[in-house]
Formats: C-alpha cells, sequence, structure tokens
C-alpha cells in the first residue's frame, strides 16, 4: 500500500487523472492525500469533486480556501468573482450532494508523524493544540454554526489569533490560519495579502514554517496554498502547491520513501 500526497488540484481534472495513472494508483490499496483546494480557477471542479468523493476510504482531502468560498457561494453569503470557475458546480444536480459531502471534510489531519493542512499553523501552535482548534472550526462547519462562521471569514482581512477570541469570530479566524496562512511575524501575526515567493516575504515577517522556535516542527507538515513558492520539501515540510492551475505541473509525494511524481498541467497543454 503506497499513500500519495498530491498538491492544489483546483479543478484541474485531466491533469489529476494523468497523475493518478502516473503513479499507478490502485484505490483497492493505495490512498490520495489531498492538500486542499480542489475547485477553482481550473476547467472541472465538477469532476474532481466527483472524483474525490467516490473514492471513499481511499482518499483524504482537508479543505483548502478555495473549497470554503465554493461554500459561501452555495449558500449565498458571497458571490463570484470574474476568474472563479465554480458554475459548473453551483448548476449541477447534484451540487448539494457535493457541498455536504465538502463540509465533512477535515481542516487537519493527522496520522502517525503526518499533519495534512491546507497552509500552514501559526508558529506558537503545538500540533495537539492545532488539532483541537481545528475540530473546533470543523464542528461548526458540520453543523448550524456553519453560515454564520462563513460569513465572519469573508472578507477575512482583519482577522489575527488570540486564544481568548470567542464566538464566529474565533471559528473564522482559526478557518483563516489553517487555509490562508503563507508568511507571518515571530509573534504570530499574520500578514493577509501576500502570495509572491518566499525571498520578497515583506519586512518584518516570515514563511511560517520559519519563525524560529516553531512549535510544530516535530511533525511532518503536508500543505499547499503557495504556488509561488512551489515544490518545497525538507525532512520535516511538503510544500506540494506546483502551480499547476497557472499552467506549470501537478505534484505528488509518495509518503513511504518521499518519491516526488510530476506531470505538466494537461489544461494548459490541451488549451494550445
Amino acid at each position: 500500500m503506497s499513500t500519495y500526497a498530491i498538491g492544489d488540484v483546483q479543478g484541474c481534472f485531466a491533469s489529476l487523472r494523468q497523475l493518478t495513472k502516473t503513479v499507478g494508483f490502485n484505490p483497492a490499496q493505495d490512498r490520495l492525500w489531498f492538500v486542499g483546494d480542489l475547485v477553482n480557477r481550473g476547467p472541472d471542479s465538477l469532476g474532481v469533486l466527483r472524483y474525490i468523493r467516490d473514492l471513499g476510504s481511499a482518499a483524504v482531502t482537508v479543505l483548502g480556501n478555495h473549497d470554503l468560498f465554493l461554500l459561501a457561494v452555495a449558500t449565498g453569503l458571497t458571490t463570484l468573482r470574474r476568474d472563479d470557475t465554480l458554475t459548473q458546480i453551483l448548476d449541477a444536480p447534484d451540487c448539494g450532494d457535493l457541498t455536504t459531502w465538502l463540509r465533512q471534510q477535515p481542516l487537519l489531519y493527522r496520522e502517525g508523524s503526518y499533519v495534512l493542512v491546507h497552509a500552514g499553523l501559526l508558529p506558537p501552535w503545538t500540533i495537539e493544540e492545532a488539532q483541537q482548534l481545528a475540530m473546533e472550526a470543523e464542528t461548526a462547519l458540520r453543523g448550524k454554526q456553519c453560515d454564520a462562521t462563513l460569513r465572519a471569514l469573508h472578507p477575512n482581512g482583519p482577522l489575527q489569533w488570540a486564544p481568548d477570541l470567542k464566538g464566529t469570530v474565533r471559528l473564522a479566524t482559526i478557518i483563516k490560519v489553517l487555509t490562508r496562512l503563507r508568511t507571518c511575524s515571530n509573534g504570530g501575526i499574520m500578514e493577509s495579502t501576500f502570495s509572491g515567493p518566499p525571498k520578497l516575504t515583506p519586512q518584518g515577517f516570515h514563511p511560517w514554517f520559519d519563525v524560529p522556535n516553531r512549535q510544530s516542527a516535530t511533525a511532518t507538515i503536508v500543505f499547499g496554498h503557495w504556488a509561488a513558492m512551489g515544490l518545497h520539501v525538507t525532512p520535516n515540510l511538503l510544500g506540494l502547491d506546483s502551480g499547476c492551475v497557472y499552467g506549470r505541473q501537478l505534484t505528488a509525494v509518495r509518503l513511504e520513501d518521499r518519491k516526488v511524481f510530476q506531470v505538466r498541467c494537461e489544461e494548459t497543454r490541451a488549451g494550445k
């Protein structure tokens, strides 16, 4: 049995299918771990959602910011932007089933020494603390607090974590950390607008994983969300967003031996 961790798919279903063929994925014995952002910007988010849902226990996915945006749009809390490609899902006869399934997915998944999350963890958070906070927000998304939590998350700019936060602001801030974090200060203040490469991180901030004395450094964090950084592999970090939706590659890493597999974006090639 092999476990393949896969970067941000973002609706690039043809690339995902090509990648599963490249690694020789067998759903009867292998598993796929997805770092979130299953949907949006690519041409076939509907196909991606249906495929991953239908894999059942052969797939593990955490929620990304684009997945949560889909939930917010589907419930009428916000509207599509010009470059969003979610209409296919919203118009599908099984839209309700798909969004219900999506709401049940975790924000953080832990197995052995690995932690799967879309964006990152604040440096002061231990793995155990992050797991407990994620469970708070997951419970809200799966229950009656879902709409209120998503409403507090959109827009996300002013949200900053503090342990004494309460209510939907607390829940939305937890979600912001787990699904949108890229850089922060040594004290854990998040920078909410930067999406460029790490070397251009704004003054006073650092990539979240480079902050000194990060409390989650004992685990191997598997994450995505940072396309401008690209593939980032160190002993305790697997950053897997290699920018497929931007015409680059979709990446998988086999966790058992850290072998890297990549395919060129099929959607970009088909459009040429």
